[in-house]
């Protein structure tokens, strides 16, 4: 069976249909837009930073220790309590402490009897010698009696001085052991939040051997942010320069302040510090971090010790310019030009150098060249003329 023929009618209106389809096509899907990825110029703030991980520590804080030895009876605080300046802490048990002030008082007494006692030999010295020098002058003494008196004398008045510096020194060592039977009760040096514990009520102390660390005072408010920054970058930082931070806990929120300090020489591992200077470089491997030291107020206390700070320090800024993503631009003719594929509503895709300005590596910001709204390439197509 054969098929049937079209008609002369229905070629033609298939053939009118052709153009209209092209058409159409054409004006939804320019020439060559369908593979093209574009970014808008869009107004946004923008600012160059330098970028650090830091951690957060207390501005203010002080390690109190005990200066006497003996067994901890009773710590009065836990971390976390807000505490006064004078406050008591920590009692440890006074029992030696006592038995050697004790000890130190009986032993100023004996002295203090036998000073009395050697007075008294003195005074018998004394008279004998006033007798020897009567005796002589009537003729009725041998000379040698006479210095002999005197000798004695000039001996039992020094050992009345040497009583009386025994007796200086066991006072000396007296106050020694009152100060020290004081250190059996410690008290807050300042007011703040106690942030670590590291002793327990039993525990025996030798402060002989070196000083127990009993528990840490902080004042919460400011902190600082002890920030590394890398070798590459800290010329850029400057005291006094503006810096915000962000935490992992804080969401979006944002932290504002300034540069402290920066200190000068980074810090080295222990294994380095007896050495020289460029001791235990590894060529290009070792990457040099500088400390730089920033305040910020934490009245809410929303900051606590030992987080992780993520920093920025702002070298240049500005609010509500115009801004393209920096991948969508190449060199220019100069250093604040550059050039943009700029796609026009047709697809046709034209070369276009523009002035720029400050850059956060993520986007620049357009100086001249560009307005809002405009398409430029995200990825620029080399060898695009115009």
């Amino acid at each position: 069976m054969k098929r049937p023929r079209p008609t002369r009618r229905a070629l033609f209106a298939a053939l009118c249909l052709i153009p209209a389809v092209a058409l159409a096509a054409w004006q939804v899907i320019p020439p060559g837009r369908e593979k093209l990825a574009t970014a808008a110029v869009t107004r946004a703030d923008i600012e160059n930073s330098v970028t650090a991980l830091g951690t957060l520590q207390p501005r203010r804080y002080v390690d109190v220790g005990a200066q006497a030895s003996g067994q901890i009876q009773k710590i009065h605080v836990e971390a976390g309590d807000q505490i006064k300046e004078g406050q008591l802490l920590v009692e440890i048990d006074p029992s030696t402490q006592k038995a050697k002030l004790d000890a130190g008082r009986f032993s100023i007494d004996n002295l203090k009897a036998q000073l009395q006692e050697q007075r008294a030999q003195h005074d018998l010295a004394q008279q004998k010698y006033h007798r020897q020098q009567n005796l002589k002058a009537g003729g009725a003494t041998r000379e040698e009696d006479v210095q002999t008196a005197r000798a004695e004398v000039r001996a039992t008045q020094a050992r009345i001085d040497m009583f009386q510096a025994q007796i200086r020194q066991a006072q000396a060592s007296l106050r020694s052991d009152e100060a020290e039977l004081g250190y059996t009760r410690i008290y807050a040096p300042m007011s703040g939040t106690v942030v670590a514990v590291g002793a327990r009520e039993g525990q025996t102390l030798n402060a002989q051997q070196q000083t127990p660390l009993i528990l840490r005072i902080a004042r919460l408010s400011p902190m600082t942010v002890w920030a590394e920054v890398s070798e590459a970058d800290i010329g850029q930082v400057k005291p006094g320069m503006t810096a915000w931070f962000t935490t992992l806990s804080g969401g979006n929120r944002r932290w504002s302040s300034t540069v402290r300090q920066i200190l000068p020489v980074p810090p080295r591992p222990l294994e380095q510090t007896q050495g020289s200077p460029t001791s235990g470089r590894s060529g290009s491997e070792r990457v040099v971090l500088y400390t730089v030291l920033l305040d910020v107020d934490n009245a809410d206390n929303a900051l606590m010790t030992d987080m992780t700070a993520q920093v920025f320090f702002v070298a240049q800024q500005a609010q509500n310019v115009l801004t393209v993503p920096s991948a969508a631009l190449q060199n220019g003719t100069a250093a604040d030009r550059q050039v943009a594929q700029v796609v026009a509503a047709n697809g046709e895709v034209q070369r276009r150098e523009v002035r720029t300005g400050i850059s956060d590596r993520l986007r620049t910001q357009i100086l001249d060249g560009l307005a809002e709204g405009d398409h430029v390439l995200s990825a620029p197509l080399t060898g695009s003329g115009g």
